[in-house]
């Protein structure tokens, strides 16, 4: 079974309704971690320290769905081009 590793990062955004980040120098860094429940937590506590900032919000990135940029893309991928 392949390892499926998760990206816990978030910070302060622009605007609480969009993505963006208000100052991408200044993004927190949980860690990387091995499944999705650590991962899920990490995020929860992070979400939960910071309930009281409503632009700052938390994110897993699964890092096991990036795909390598030397494999050929399939169809669903290339819409946007």
């Amino acid at each position: 079974m392949s390892q499926r590793l998760h990206l816990v990062f978030g910070g302060e955004l622009v605007d609480p309704q969009r993505t963006e980040f208000r100052d991408t120098n200044d993004i927190h860094y949980v860690g990387i971690f091995p499944n999705y429940e650590q991962a899920y937590n990490a995020w929860k506590a992070e979400a939960q320290r910071t309930v009281d900032s409503a632009h700052t919000r938390y994110f897993i990135a699964h890092l096991h769905r990036l795909r390598d940029e030397e494999t050929p893309a399939g169809p669903t991928e290339e819409l946007g081009n």
